[in-house]
Formats: C-alpha cells, structure tokens, sequence
C-alpha cells in the first residue's frame, strides 16, 4: 500500500525542500507557487510530460553534433569530446535552453538520470569514448520517467541492458569475460553494487563463511559471470537494441555491444548450464534450445541468459529493498535504521514490485508521504537540513536560484564548454570528480557507509565552496566577459518587495526563507528563538556582516533604508549586499538540503 499522504497545502517551506531534493533547484517563484500547491498536485507538475529530447552535444571544431553520425578527421580529439559531453549533461541538469513551463519537470528528469549514474555509474577514464558515455545517459534518460511507459521499461529491465551497455562492458572488463576465461567484475558487481547487495549496512552479523555474502554466494558470481559471457565493445556503434528509441521521434534504436563470434554464433559465451546456490533456491540457467543454432549459442540466446538472470535475482525480495535503499539515501536521509527499513523500505519495495519495477511511482509516493516531509517523529533535522549538498547540487542550486545563464551551447559551442569546462573543474576542487568517481562503486556520498554524505565536506574542500560563492557573489560589476556573477542588488530589486527590502531586518528574514532549509520563527531576540529554525545569534551575525559599511554610521538600520529608497550611493548599497549574501551562502546552513 502507498505511505501515508501529506495533507494540505505544502507553503514555502516544504516546496523548497521538495524542489531542492527532487530537482536540481528551484527560484523563488518556483517555491512561492508550489507553496500553494497540495503534495500530490505538486508531483503530477514535477513528473509533467511529455518532455522534448535534449539538444545533441555539438563539437565546436565541426559546429555538428558527433554522437549519433560518428568523427570524422575535422573532429575534436575524443579526450575533448568527452569533456564536452560532461559540460553538455550539466546543460541538461541547469536546464539551458528549456523553456519556463517545462524545467521543473526537465530538471526532475534530469535528476532521476543522474541518480541512476550514481547507482549503475561509469568512470570515464575507464570506458575512454565519448560515444559509449553518451548513449549510456541517454539510456538512463529514457528509463527515468518510466510510468506512462510500456510495461518493459522498468528498472529490472534497465538492468538487463545495462549488461550489455558498451560503457559497462568496458568498465568492468565485460568485454573480457570470454568461454574458459571467466572474467567475474562484472557478476561480481551486478549483486553486490547493482541489484541485490549484501543487505542493510550496519545491522549485519560478521561474516563466518568464506565466500558467504549474506543474499548470495561466491558460487553465485561465478555461475553469474558464466551467463553474461561472450559480449564485446561495439565501437562502431551499430549493433542496437531493437526495443529502446533512442529519442521520442522514434528515429534510431540504442547501440549496444555485440556478441563475439556472429548473432548467429555466440562462439565466446560459455553454453553449459549454470548452476546457483540455495541463496537462489539451487536455480539453473541453461539456453534456451529454441534460440541455439543447432548446439551453439546465439546472440539471441546468450541475451535471453542475461534475462533469465535478472529475472532471478530480482525474484528475490531483497532486491527491490536494495534498490528502494538507494532511493532514499538520495532523496531522502542517509541514516536507515532496521525501523525504517521494517516500514517505509518495505512499502517502497512493495510499491516498485507492485507497479512491475517501475522508478516513477516509487518517487511519486515517496514525493507525497508524510515522512517526506517529516523523516522520522521528533528528528526536525532529518527532512529539513538534513543533506550536505554535493558539489553539483551546490552549483547547480545557485545557478538555478540566481537565474545565472550559461552561453548558448549550440550558437556558441566555443564559449560554452569553455565554461562548462571551468565548472567541471570547479567540481572537482570541491570534491567531485564528475564522472571520475574513485571505484566502480560510485561517488562515496551516496554509498558508503557510514560516513555517506559527509564525505562531501573536508577542510579543504569546505574552504573551496566558500571560494566558490565568493567568487560568484563578489565585486559583482568587476566582470570580464564570459564570468558567471550573482547581481545582489538586481536580485533583490527585481524579486523582494521594496517595503521589505528597505528593512534590514526583514530582508535577512525573507532570504533566509528561500537560501536556506530552516526558517521558521526567525528573531533577532535571543530571548525568543527556543522555536527559531536559526539562533537569533546567526541571525544577528548575518545583520553585523550585512551592515557593515565603511562610512561607519551611527544608526546602520537607518542607514540602510535610507540608502535603499534613495539610491544615489549604489555602490555602497552593493557592498552591503554582497556582504550579506556572502554572510549567508559562505554559512554552514547554505551547504544543507
């Protein structure tokens, strides 16, 4: 049965916790208008279709996309065309070039298909081809709202394909695992990392058993590897999925890699019967004897191994737990104690079971449920607050929030990832190597335990997320061209009341609601803030930086108005903002969600 609802409208504060974990952030308006919205009316705007395909990536050398024709000798080298791809998927996160009435939805979107690369994930310098990494987000983009979808686009069938993805065959040595040589990293993976895992971290016993790992068995990613045997890389992109589009116009099927041998001669795939162990009830894989040629595997037959066991595994309940796990350290808190697992992981399996191992009516019900809103009774800092930012969405949040626009991609290809370019790197400074996590496992924030999230934060790379926002917020006229800048005071005139802008007080308090997760009952009177969302002593901390000036006046509140409704000294009004803003987005608070 689905978690219970929300009820009522949500107001600005669970609107901007819904828009921050759901999308990669939301304006201000976008807050105040889902402020008036229910929870389920919310979410039917957020899963909103149909949405339009992205933009191709465009090579700058070539002023044409490479991805679907291929390169040719006038190309970028590929080293630069996959860095141009990484600064094309940050293009889709921040939404270049779609429309108002379609980016909460593109971003939603555009958020479930960077969840899935944290979950299936790459590593680029590992699968070393711009091609393979695009048509393996385009992949993840075309499962990420799967409702309305045919019954066969479901998570258990992603799972399937991405076996014989050319990024995932090349970045756990698929393409090497051969008859008489079984090469197990990917069986491996597939049940530890990708389906059903080892159970729920922190509450299992010590091992005793060699080779015994709780939900399967050694024996289990040997017959494993076995089954998903006799793939290789198809570098000429031309072997395909007949059943994906690749794009909505239905144009061209997905590449995918290719059996050794022929389709009608699978001679690398190992065709005896696999045996598994009692984790799996002593099942067997065997070929399917209609899909052999004569007694030698097919390509046919070697894909209907792949489905048999995934179909196995995900026949096991913990499957869907783990997969549902992972949902909700992303979206929701990293902490899942058996309690929880005992309730809202198990309605969340039930719910992704239920609807054929769909991922949207998970997200769907997990969007309007009471615990979305309220994590657990009496843990106020576990909704609201209770995520460090990764890098991305730390980026990405301000850019959306500020309205900070990015070259056209396509006019100015050139400018455009010469930007993108400076982000990544920037990424990276604070953290996140985008698409260069250190283990097959993935980016650590969304997987080990139990540090999770924290991982995030160092003293260094603490230092350089403050660098970051300074470097966006300060001396914001000071440009040169092609800098991405904050205008503190635009901002503020074209989005604050001028009554409320005009007093200090009430302008910390009105930014506080959207820049920061807790909010409520703000004072700047000690005496009255046992039920503030901040002490009134950071309250009064970003009043002193915020009033701040260097002609030294004598009543700064005063100052301030008058400044604000007589600007003839702009450039200290500027200072002063800059000043704020800094005071507050360089705060520990900033880097909560």
């Amino acid at each position: 049965m689905p978690l219970p609802s929300f009820g009522g409208s949500l107001g600005y504060k669970r609107a901007a916790h819904l828009l921050h974990r759901a999308t990669f952030g939301p304006t201000q308006l976008q807050i105040d208008s889902f402020a008036t919205l229910t929870a389920g009316q919310a979410v039917t705007q957020l899963f909103q279709q149909p949405l339009p395909d992205p933009v191709l990536p465009i090579d700058p050398e070539t002023g044409t996309e490479w991805v679907l024709t291929g390169t040719t000798d006038s190309n970028s080298g590929d080293r630069d065309l996959q860095e141009f791809l990484k600064g094309w998927f940050l293009g889709q996160m921040i939404g270049v070039g779609v429309s108002a009435s379609n980016y909460l939805s593109y971003s939603t979107r555009e958020k479930i298909v960077f969840f899935l690369h944290t979950v299936l994930t790459t590593i680029q310098s590992k699968v070393d081809n711009s091609r393979s990494l695009y048509f393996q987000n385009q992949l993840f983009r075309k499962f990420a709202f799967d409702k309305t979808l045919p019954a066969e686009y479901n998570f258990k069938a992603l799972t399937k394909k991405i076996s014989v993805d050319n990024a995932m065959l090349r970045l756990l040595d698929g393409n090497l695992n051969v008859n008489g040589s079984v090469n197990e990293n990917y069986g491996r993976e597939l049940l530890e990392l990708y389906s059903i895992g080892r159970g729920l971290e922190g509450t299992l016993p010590p091992a005793t058993i060699p080779g015994d790992y709780f939900n399967y068995k050694e024996q289990d990613v040997r017959a494993a590897a076995q089954v998903l045997s006799g793939w290789e890389l198809d570098t000429t992109f031309t072997s395909v999925d007949e059943t994906v589009e690749l794009f909505s116009t239905g144009t061209q099927k997905l590449p995918r890699g290719k059996v050794r041998g022929s389709p009608s001669n699978a001679s690398a795939h190992d065709n005896t019967v696999k045996q598994f162990s009692e984790r799996f009830g002593n099942a067997t894989i065997q070929p399917d004897p209609l899909l052999l040629n004569g007694s030698s595997a097919t390509e046919a037959s070697a894909m209907d191994e792949i489905s048999q066991l995934i179909e196995l595994i995900y026949a096991q309940p913990e499957t869907a737990r783990h997969f549902c796990r992972r949902i909700y350290r992303f979206f929701v808190y990293h902490e899942i104690t058996q309690a929880i697992d005992d309730t809202i992981i198990a309605e969340m399996a039930n719910t992704f079971v239920a609807h054929g191992y769909k991922i949207q009516p998970v997200l769907e019900d997990l969007f309007q449920s009471q615990h979305f809103y309220d994590a657990a009774a009496g843990l106020n800092d576990d909704a609201f607050g209770g995520i460090i930012k990764s890098p991305l969405d730390l980026m990405i949040g301000t850019f959306r929030f500020f309205n900070i626009q990015l070259p056209d991609p396509v006019v100015n290809a050139e400018a455009y990832y010469e930007q993108t370019g400076e982000l990544i790197r920037s990424l990276e400074s604070m953290g996140m190597h985008f698409y260069e996590p250190f283990d097959v496992a993935g980016y650590d924030a969304y997987h080990q335990y139990p540090i999770y999230h924290r991982s995030w934060i160092s003293t260094n790379y603490l230092t350089r997320r403050y660098e970051f926002i300074r470097t966006l917020v300060s001396d914001s006229q000071m440009t040169m061209p092609g800098m991405l800048k904050i205008d503190p005071v635009a901002f503020v005139q074209n989005n604050i009341s001028n009554a409320i802008a005009s007093d200090a007080r009430q302008l910390i308090i009105e930014l506080t609601k959207y820049l920061l997760p807790l909010a409520d009952n703000l004072t700047f009177d000690p005496a009255l803030d046992d039920t503030a969302g901040l002490t009134a002593e950071r309250m009064n901390y970003f009043l002193t930086a915020f009033l701040k000036s260097p002609q030294l006046d004598a009543d700064p509140e005063g100052a301030w108005t008058f400044r604000w409704n007589n600007p003839v000294d702009m450039e200290v009004v500027r200072r002063q903002l800059e000043n704020l803003f800094n005071a507050m987005m360089q705060s520990p608070e900033y880097q909560l969600y």
